[in-house]
């Protein structure tokens, strides 16, 4: 049965984990998490230390943890502006950014409280940076103010707004550094990392050999593409860009389905780097279904300008040609996304022409900044995000949770999605399914 939870008031650099090859693979486990990007780890990590008596291994399709939308994002903390008031989705970014400053300091973990202005381009736009504003102190969101131009222009020199919104309580950090330190946490916990486990059933295990008491003990096999085994009591799946099709392993429903949205960056030449201090976000547009460009800078000194959104023909194919037909094949002929591009269609074939001519997307670009010229501008990187539809066409903003039928559902729990943004609340994100998790299973 599927569970949508819905909004309800209420210093030493990590080394790079890369676990255990799998080769052995016949040890019995109470608990196994399939999936190691930074919802997978986050949840982990909590577990083990919640119940650091029972035996715990993590399955990771990858040679390294944390490669994909972990390692792939724009490594922002935020602060729980935009979402609505009392929903599960502000409390978990409030909390989790307020976790994820304190945990980079214990660990001694870099990161930079740079700030955020939403900026208001024209009159038109003002009443929405207002209703944000209200949201955000619903919210509890930090440090809140509203700038006039003037303001604007002694917080971000270059930029142009008639009115912004404050939010220093925004920061950056390397989202994937942070990630394996979670793992490592894991590990040093008593955990076992497996990567090179790309996981294909998860099914009731083959009876026991006579005399043994362990397809009792742990009845569930999560066998690999390999034929590698892992036997245990209980499975948590956080799969990410797969999580459907983990899911559909143990007879879960299709839906909602994944349908991979690719993000094309520009970056900022480094000569042109003083143009930008902090994030420069726009105001949301409720007639679209993503945010739009905003100006990012990184922990390593970079300035990532964007991204527009469009179909990736693969589910982790980073660049523009990246192609497999399965993927393609599963979000062509899927309603829901047929109906997403219908209701969406100019602003569809934006992004796509604003993603091949970067002119176009530095026109935008400059509303904010009119410095900016085209040879300011280099092509950047891309991250692939696992947006959640359903049949309808509607993007799933909830998290959904999905246990499957027949003999493994009442052990098996699927984490079908963890919207954005997952990596600032992953701490709190990683509690709350581990509430789940205890709820469901005898641990």
């Amino acid at each position: 049965m599927i569970r949508v939870l819905v909004s309800v008031v209420g210093a030493a650099k990590p080394r790079a984990l890369h676990g255990t090859t799998a080769r052995y693979l016949h040890s019995s486990y109470d608990v196994a998490v399939v999936g190691g990007g930074i919802v997978g780890l986050a949840t982990a990590r909590e577990l083990i230390l919640r119940h650091p008596s029972l035996r715990f291994v993590l399955l990771e399709k990858e040679p390294e943890l944390s490669l994909h939308q972990s390692g792939h994002n724009s490594g922002v903390i935020h602060s729980g502006i935009y979402y609505t008031p009392g929903s599960l989705k502000a409390r978990l970014c409030v909390r989790g950014a307020t976790l994820a400053y304190d945990y980079c300091d214990r660990k001694g973990l870099p990161y930079k409280r740079c700030g955020k202005l939403i900026v208001a381009v024209d009159q038109e736009e003002v009443p929405r940076l207002r209703a944000l504003y209200e949201r955000g102190l619903q919210n509890n969101v930090r440090d809140l103010s509203i700038l006039d131009a003037k303001g604007i222009r002694e917080r971000e020199p270059y930029c142009r707004g008639v009115m912004a919104l404050d939010s220093p309580y925004t920061g950056i950090v390397d989202w994937r550094r942070v990630a394996l330190s979670y793992g490592a946490d894991f590990e040093e916990a008593g955990g076992t990392v497996v990567t090179n486990y790309e996981v294909n059933d998860i099914a009731v295990a083959n009876e026991s050999a006579a005399g043994s008491s362990e397809g009792l003990k742990y009845p569930i096999a999560i066998r690999a593409k390999k034929g590698e085994e892992v036997r245990c009591r209980y499975v948590l799946t956080c799969g990410g860009l797969h999580s459907d099709r983990l899911s559909q392993i143990s007879g879960c429903s299709p839906e909602p389905r994944i349908v991979p949205f690719r993000g094309d960056y520009l970056v900022l030449k480094p000569d042109k780097h003083y143009l930008v201090k902090g994030n420069i976000y726009p105001v949301p547009d409720p007639r679209f279904p993503f945010l739009g460009v905003h100006f990012t800078p990184r922990m390593d000194g970079s300035i990532w300008l964007g991204p527009n959104a469009v179909l990736a023909f693969k589910r982790e194919g980073y660049k523009l040609f990246d192609f497999n037909l399965r993927d393609f094949g599963d979000a062509l002929s899927f309603r829901g996304l047929q109906r997403l591009v219908l209701k969406n269609v100019r602003y569809g074939l934006g992004e796509m022409y604003r993603g091949v001519f970067i002119g176009a997307q530095v026109k935008l670009l400059q509303r904010y900044i009119p410095e900016i010229s085209l040879g300011d501008v280099l092509r950047g990187p891309a991250g692939v995000r696992a947006q959640a539809l359903d049949r309808e066409g509607n993007l799933v903003d909830d998290f959904v949770f999905d246990g499957g039928v027949g003999d493994v559902a009442s052990r098996v729990l699927h984490v079908r999605n963890a919207p954005s943004p997952a990596a600032t609340s992953s701490l709190a994100i990683g509690e709350m399914i581990a509430d789940e998790v205890e709820g469901r299973f005898a641990l």
